[in-house]
């Protein structure tokens, strides 16, 4: 999710009874009406219902419309407008950070070294294949470029430069994972990124791992063409 709207659905939380009535809705076992938000709060329950609709306009709540009554046909009267937390996540880390991207590759590779398959072998083909998907799913050329590969790490939280043939990745999304287990998380890493490129069909993009301070392990190099 882009910082933009991430920052939408966060600040929508600001406001004191816009987030009482957000915990409210996602304390409950089932969908509420405003009537029952209002009543619960002591509120009026014009307020609520501009307040509600702002979360689901943001994203935090979802809505459905069902009538209470459990009556059906003529005179059954109007479905009620229900309310209920989004099943959409938001997490926001500043520098970004993609923890559960790790634990994503660390189960596929239990997974596969349960089937036989060498653990170290394991880490690196699964952080390949989720880079891969990655990078197929990025918008680029058909021949992609260095350029549409930097955009596609920048998506993921790198902070990618481009400079004098060698992208530098400014930040690592896996920061505290890799300060505590190096070898391991970069060479996740590592492949990750190649997958990435991989995945965009970005010939020109090779990703080797040299460590270096205030930055990604990882650094992107443009692969030279042979002449002729």
């Amino acid at each position: 999710m882009k910082l933009s709207a991430l920052a939408a659905g966060f600040g929508a939380l600001s406001d004191d009874t816009r987030r009482a009535l957000y915990e409210y809705v996602a304390g409950e076992h089932g969908p509420v009406s405003r009537e029952q938000a209002a009543t619960a709060l002591g509120l009026r329950p014009h307020k609520v219902n501009f307040h509600l609709d702002r979360l689901v306009e943001e994203g935090l709540l979802d809505v459905e419309y069902r009538r209470l009554t459990g009556r059906t046909g003529p005179g059954a009267g109007r479905p009620s407008k229900l309310y209920r937390r989004s099943d959409q996540e938001f997490s926001l880390s500043l520098p970004p950070r993609r923890y559960d991207l790790v634990g994503d590759i660390l189960a596929a590779s239990v997974t596969k070294a349960g089937a036989g398959e060498p653990l170290e072998a394991a880490l690196r083909s699964s952080a390949h294949e989720h880079g891969v998907q990655v990078g197929r799913a990025a918008p680029h050329h058909d021949e992609a470029t260095i350029e549409d590969l930097t955009a596609a790490l920048a998506e993921q939280g790198y902070e990618p430069d481009d400079r004098e043939g060698v992208v530098e990745l400014h930040n690592c999304p896996f920061d505290t994972l890799a300060s505590k287990h190096t070898a391991l998380v970069c060479g996740l890493n590592e492949s990750y990124v190649q997958g990435v490129a991989d995945g965009m069909a970005c010939d020109q993009a090779d990703a080797r791992l040299e460590p270096g301070d205030g930055r990604c392990c990882v650094r992107v190099h443009r692969r030279i063409e042979p002449d002729g």
